[in-house]
Formats: C-alpha cells, structure tokens, sequence
C-alpha cells in the first residue's frame, strides 16, 4: 500500500507519526483558538480607533480654519514650514503564538515648536489638533495592520489543521491498518505453519 513495508519497524514509525500529527493538531487548535479571542478583541480596538480618527480629524480641520480664519493663511503657512518631522520611527514586532505582528513606534516632538507670543493662538491650537490627528493615524494603521496580520494567520493555521485531520492523519491511520492486518495475517499464517509441523514431528514419533 503506497510502497509501504508492511513491518512491525514501520508499524512502530506510524503509530510515532500518528501521536506526532495529533499533538500537532491540538497545539494548531489551541493556537487557532488564541488568535481568534485575540482577532475579535482586535475589532473594537480598531474601530475605536477609527472613531477616534475620525474625530480628530475632524476637529484638525477645524482648527486649521480657525487658524486661517483669525491668525491669517500667511502666519499659518509660514508657521507650517517650521513644525518639526517625527524625531524618531522604528517598526517592531510583537510575538502573538508564534506570530510576529508589525508595530510602528514613534517618539513624537515634545511641547510647541515656537513662541505663543510669535505666533498665534488658534494657529498653535492648530498644531495641537494636527498632531493629535498623526497620533490617531498611527493608531489605526497598528491596529488594523496586526487584525490584518493576525487574520491571515488565522486561515494558515485552520488549513493546517484541515489538512492533518482531513488527509495526513487518516492516510496514517490507513497504513497502520494495512500493516496491522498484514502482520497478523502472517502471525496466522506462522501459527497454521507450526500447527502442521508439530502434526507431522507428533505423527513420526
């Protein structure tokens, strides 16, 4: 059957193979399971951070047309060229069950980046509100990116769990009841054959 030797050696290495595939299912199982309470508890992360996105968002423009509309587009241009980029940002990656999930970190510029004396209130009050939107950014962009990371390896670890319990599990099985039956047909076979010799060495005597 599929050129296996139907030995009490290969019996044994079946049977090893058989446990090894079922632990292996359970650990996948587990590890499905975890990353599905995880995936779940990920979707209202990341749709309250796309609230929050969306508020921020909205409340950055309307400081923006505050700022034009009181300090004047020229000072809020002007102003606009000298805020500072993001000092630092690195991407990381955590461990979810064995799966690396990609972060963004950023350190952000810390306080104002000029005088309020310089510069208007609502243009600063600006900067505020648009480095809050960035934050909320950053936010949603984490967040959706580990659901997304996260659902993938979903699918990959259900396939492999599909594919132990539906085929490389049952075709183990398979071969351990064909050498099994093999075997013992030859026990029977080994039994009949001394049975007969007997016979005869009890008939000469």
């Amino acid at each position: 059957m599929n050129g296996t030797s139907p030995t009490r050696m290969n019996l044994l290495t079946r049977r090893s193979q058989l446990r090894l595939a079922l632990r292996g299912v359970d650990l996948l199982q587990k590890k499905r399971d975890a990353l599905v309470r995880e995936f779940f508890s990920l979707i209202h992360e990341t749709l309250e951070a796309r609230r929050q996105l969306n508020t921020a968002g909205q409340e950055a423009h309307m400081a923006l047309f505050l700022a034009k509309a009181f300090d004047g587009p020229q000072v809020v241009e002007v102003f606009s060229l000298n805020v500072p980029t993001i000092s630092d940002a690195r991407a990381e990656l955590e461990n979810v069950w064995g799966t690396r999930v990609p972060r963004l970190a950023v350190e952000w510029p810390q306080g104002i980046t000029t005088s309020p004396l310089s510069t208007g209130g609502r243009t600063l009050a600006a900067q505020v509100a648009f480095r809050e939107l960035s934050r909320a950014l950053i936010r949603v962009a984490n967040s959706e990116s580990r659901l997304r990371r996260i659902g993938e390896e979903i699918k990959k670890t259900a396939r492999r769990v599909n594919a132990l319990e539906q085929a490389v599990i049952p075709g183990i099985q398979s071969q351990i009841h064909y050498i099994q039956q093999v075997l013992d047909q030859q026990e029977q076979e080994d039994i009949f054959r001394l049975k007969r010799i007997k016979g005869k060495m009890i008939a000469r005597s």
